[in-house]
Parts: structure tokens; C-alpha cells; sequence
């Protein structure tokens, strides 16, 4: 499989530099450990631990305090440390009595474990980045409807043909569901949480209606909001929250859910080739997840919502940062037609700036400061600016 620099390649390197301890999380498969691999492999001295591997964590659990202490001077990596979460209070005590920086480089698959655990034990002393799968820029050779089909998980983009794609989508979820999450400590049985995923599949980008899931499943809003919680905390799924602002206006208050990976998301509605995409009514939820996945992981530094009010006035991406904001529409078309509901809207968010991402060959003026271009161009815009 051929490799492919990541994006976050360089601020992973930094913040090594610049803490002694280093969290990389992300979904299952992803690319952490291809990336960990490569990072340990530039410094002079350094140990890979996949504590997964029973060989690899006895290494460390036998005696931990003498494996830290005999590879004290290395650059440690411990890849799914959600197996041993009682780590972190020893590697509190090792990276304070060394007092340098790039110690460990830490990789888990976002456990509530993992963040609570790193969280308050070695505060201050670690800093997080987040890996995502394939963004559009970091794979700019790949056909366009090839990534939007099948995804940006590496062995999911990088298959041979769409057949196998789709194949190791379903293993992935299935192993996902029945391995990882019990893994994790998260006790629902696989079968209710994959109708429960797929559900969330039909109703992609749409505000969710915690009462009508909770009938369709015949549990409580509480379980709900608990299945929720277990997609959102593993990375799987995003949950967009509307915009509030000052605005004394009646807003939508319930969130808006979207599977992140359009692959993933394509596989749970069975959805094999372009032509079953385009021919969905998921198409547009799915382009729409597409792009806000691409903008929100490319500026993690800005605030995003949606915003919407009582009477349907809608924007689909709302970015803010300070004082600025930008306002983003986003449509599936070849030739996109913006409604009212949008102007309507710009009247209250009052925006920096207006862009409509769609299917678009160039860049061209929408009218009254508005933008119409494609998410590669508005990406490499928009990130030169940073």
C-alpha cells in the first residue's frame, strides 16, 4: 500500500518538541500507528510498544518502573494505551524526575479511560492532536467520486477496486462493534448499536430527534444520548451543535449527528458504487458531511456550528474565531442555487464571509459578497491565509 504523507505530520513533530508527553487519538484504523512508526523512526533513540501485543506489554508490565527507567533516555511509544490506562500515573513521576521533552508519544483510540486519565494525571505535561482519516488535500491524485464513495480510511481509499473497499468497510464495522468497543468498556450489545448507527446513517446531517430514535429502538431518550456518547467518544461520529450567538431569536437547540466517514457511512446504507450514491437521498447529507469534515479538521482552532431558526432559515456551517465569522453553504450541485433561507439568515449572523461549497470547476461571485467554489479550491485558499 503506497504511503502517504499526513497533513498533521509536522505539528506532531512540534508539539514533541515542545512537551514531554505527546497524545495522538483517532478512530480505529486511521493511520495512528502507520504515522507513530515514522515519527519513532527519525529520533536516534526510541522504543515502539503496541501494548495490543501480548509480547509487547509484558515487556512493560512485569516491572514497569525498570522498563521506563532502562529506556529512559529513548522516545517511548505506547500505541493503545487504553489496555493499560494505569500507566499514566507512572509516567507522571518518570516525566517529572527527566525533565525533557519528547519522552512519550502516547496513541489511543479516544477512550473516556484514555482523555480522563491523561487528562488529570499529567495535566500540563501533554499535549493531544487528533488523526483523521485521509483529508482531500493530503490525497489530491485520487479521483474525486473514489474518495467521496469510499472514504478516507487508508485501506478503505487505497483498495484495489471498490468491491474490496466496500469489503473491508464491513469488517471494519462489524469488528469495530463487536471487539473494539467492548475493549473500550462500552457494555451495548453489537447489534443494537450497529441499528442504532445505521438509523443515524437514513437521518444523516438532519437535527436529531432524540424521542423518535428512542421509539424506533424502544429504549429511553437517556440510552439514546448514552449511544450517542459511545460514536461521538470513539471518533466514529460528529455532533454539530447550532449556533446561538447573542441573537434573542427562537434557534434550534438540538444538535445536528453526522457519521464522519462518508465511506463508513456509504457502507451502513449499502451503498456499493458512485451511481447507488448519486442516486440516494443521502446524497446530499453525504457531500455535506464530506466537506464539513475537511473544513473542521483543517482549522481546529475555529469554533463550528450550524445555525437555524424556528421558522427553517438555515446555514449549514458556521465558523467563528474571535470576532470573525464565516458563514459556508453547502450543495451537492453542479449548479448551485442558494435560497432564501440563507440570505434570511446572513441578515442575523452578520458574517466576515459567505462561501458556497459545491460540485464547481472554479471560483465565481455568488452576488452581494457571497463566494461559489469547490472544497479543494476553498481549501488551499483559505489555508494560505493561515
Amino acid at each position: 500500500m503506497q504511503k502517504i504523507k499526513r497533513s498533521i505530520t509536522e505539528k506532531l513533530f512540534k508539539r514533541l518538541e515542545n512537551n514531554p508527553a505527546v497524545a495522538l487519538l483517532g478512530a480505529r484504523q486511521v493511520g495512528k500507528s502507520t504515522l507513530a512508526k515514522m515519527i519513532v523512526g527519525q529520533f536516534k533513540k526510541s522504543v515502539y510498544l503496541d501494548l495490543e501485543l501480548d509480547s509487547d506489554r509484558e515487556k512493560i508490565e512485569r516491572d514497569r518502573e525498570l522498563f521506563l527507567n532502562a529506556n529512559a533516555d529513548k522516545l517511548i511509544c505506547l500505541d493503545e494505551i487504553q489496555h493499560l490506562p494505569e500507566l499514566f500515573k507512572v509516567l507522571r513521576g518518570v516525566i517529572d524526575s527527566k525533565e525533557r521533552n519528547a519522552q512519550f508519544l502516547i496513541l489511543g483510540s479516544a477512550s473516556r479511560d484514555l482523555i480522563k486519565q491523561s487528562s488529570e494525571t499529567l495535566a500540563g505535561r501533554i499535549a493531544y492532536l487528533e488523526i483523521t482519516p485521509f483529508l482531500r488535500y493530503e490525497v489530491p491524485d485520487t479521483n474525486f467520486f473514489e474518495y467521496w464513495l469510499r472514504g478516507g480510511y487508508p485501506k478503505s481509499l487505497l483498495a484495489d477496486d471498490d468491491e474490496t473497499s466496500f469489503a473491508w468497510r464491513n469488517d471494519y464495522i462489524k469488528t469495530f462493534l463487536e471487539r473494539d468497543l467492548p475493549s473500550l468498556g462500552f457494555r451495548v450489545p453489537a447489534s443494537v448499536l450497529k441499528k442504532f448507527w445505521t438509523m443515524l446513517a437514513h437521518s444523516q446531517g438532519q437535527i436529531m430527534n432524540y424521542a423518535k430514535l428512542g421509539s424506533s429502538l424502544d429504549v429511553s431518550i437517556h440510552a439514546i444520548k448514552n449511544y450517542i456518547h459511545i460514536l461521538e467518544e470513539t471518533l466514529v461520529i460528529r455532533v454539530l451543535q447550532p449556533y446561538y450567538g447573542n441573537e434573542k431569536k427562537r434557534l434550534v437547540k438540538s444538535p445536528k449527528v453526522y457519521i464522519r466517514d462518508t465511506g463508513i457511512l456509504h457502507s451502513l446504507l449499502r451503498i456499493q458504487d458512485i451511481n447507488d450514491l448519486l442516486g440516494h437521498p443521502v446524497v446530499g447529507g453525504s457531500f455535506e458531511t464530506l466537506v464539513i469534515e475537511n473544513i473542521i479538521t483543517s482549522f481546529p482552532r475555529w469554533d463550528a456550528y450550524f445555525y437555524r431558526d424556528s421558522i427553517g432559515n438555515e446555514v449549514d456551517l458556521v465558523l467563528e474565531k474571535g470576532l470573525k465569522k464565516i458563514a459556508i453553504e453547502i450543495k451537492s450541485s453542479t449548479a448551485p442555487k442558494i435560497e432564501k433561507g440563507f440570505w434570511n439568515s446572513m441578515k442575523f449572523l452578520k458574517p466576515d464571509e459567505m462561501w458556497c461549497i459545491a460540485q464547481v470547476d472554479t471560483k465565481y461571485p455568488g452576488g452581494d459578497g457571497l463566494w461559489i467554489t469547490n472544497l479543494e479550491l476553498f481549501l488551499k485558499e483559505k489555508l494560505s491565509e493561515m
